[in-house]
């Protein structure tokens, strides 16, 4: 990155949480390698994300739906989205998710290295998702490898590899939505009742339908592998916490895992581009700029989170995992239920969770967050 002098480094190879920590104590705002201002402190990422005249989220070249919109384009795909997102919506798809989680973990050996991230994150992910949008299982393998191809795009930077393996992506839903809009398909699942949604009376086009179950899917599998990751090497490293989740209510779980992917935010950042000139953390940013909101670092801003002490209580108000605005993730609730039904699966079918000696975990490195690689041990 160019830390607001001729010095030139970059975030590329680098575990972005560290790197991040050590730029915030001394910057605000610094301009990376690829002319983008990148926001670091809590403060700074809020103002911006609720700023959506200023800050606009159509950054993108392909069509992103809900995220890449502004202003009422945005809301009235937010309000066909969000009807599927409702605490009323999802609850009866509780009882799936937790019988996905209590088959994963009752089938995992005991007292072998497992990865917490590929074999327990991304397969309760995969599985979890496709029973909620009406997925077949045989799809199950074909997105696993695909994750695999992404992560390993996304590590990369290079934007070939990425392209592919997001037309990768678009092909597979492009092949079950075929099936799920056909006129004659009298199903009811998620991804059907979908592809029946209209807006200003028109039915959602293809490409319409697709970017929205890639938002469901192709960001959030990763995210939902990432997520676990991150949370049980926090498990692993402090096992009180294990008793404290067997006993506690819904809710506290839920804080406690907020807090933990607070402190290890693996949504890195999102990115916006100024639609105006604006002074911003004492810099002048012209109109076009590219500006990225660095969630991981404003999750770690000491001075909001009291040195980054571990307090789900007191720092839930702050914490910003999911965003803020307008913008803010319209999968919070599905997230944070199958997150918190995994945690619980998991924490009740084990007697402990131990990091697996002489291999420590490997970190993820810019542009994702959290962990590549996490070797546990489970012990019944």
């Amino acid at each position: 990155m160019t830390i607001e002098t001729p010095h030139h480094a970059s975030p590329v190879g680098r575990d972005i949480r560290a790197y991040t920590d050590k730029l915030r104590a001394k910057h605000r705002v610094v301009k990376n390698t690829a002319g983008e201002w990148v926001l670091l402190r809590h403060a700074d990422v809020t103002n911006a994300a609720l700023d959506h005249e200023v800050f606009s989220s159509n950054v993108s070249r392909f069509l992103q739906v809900p995220n890449g919109l502004d202003g009422e384009q945005h809301t009235r795909y937010r309000k066909i989205i969000d009807r599927y997102l409702t605490k009323e919506a999802l609850s009866p798809y509780l009882p799936v998710f937790e019988q996905v989680a209590n088959a994963l973990f009752t089938g995992l050996p005991n007292n072998t290295v497992l990865d917490a991230v590929n074999d327990i994150g991304a397969v309760f992910a995969v599985r979890a998702q496709c029973q909620w949008l009406g997925w077949p299982d045989e799809l199950e393998p074909v997105l696993l490898e695909w994750m695999k191809e992404n992560h390993a795009a996304t590590r990369s930077g290079e934007h070939k590899l990425t392209a592919n393996v997001a037309d990768k992506f678009n092909n597979i839903v492009r092949t079950i939505i075929t099936n799920k809009c056909a006129s004659d398909n009298v199903a009811d699942d998620i991804t059907t009742q979908l592809c029946r949604e209209t807006i200003n009376g028109k039915a959602l086009t293809q490409e319409e339908i697709i970017s929205i179950l890639r938002n469901w899917t192709g960001g959030d599998l990763g995210s939902i592998a990432l997520c676990v990751g991150v949370i049980i090497a926090h498990l692993a490293t402090v096992p009180a916490l294990i008793a404290t989740i067997r006993q506690a209510p819904d809710k506290e779980v839920e804080d406690i895992i907020d807090e933990i992917l607070r402190i290890d935010n693996p949504f890195v950042a999102n990115r916006r581009v100024t639609t105006c000139p604006v002074n911003f953390a004492g810099h002048h940013i012209p109109k076009g700029a590219k500006v990225k909101l660095n969630w991981t670092s404003a999750n770690r801003d000491e001075s909001v989170f009291n040195n980054n002490q571990f307090d789900p209580k007191t720092n839930a108000n702050n914490n910003l995992v999911y965003g803020i605005g307008k913008h803010v993730c319209p999968g919070r609730t599905l997230a944070t239920w199958q997150l918190r039904i995994a945690v619980q699966a998991l924490v009740n079918s084990v007697g402990s969770i131990t990091l697996a000696p002489n291999e420590l975990p490997e970190r993820e490195v810019f542009p994702v967050g959290g962990y590549h690689r996490v070797p546990i041990i489970l012990t019944l």
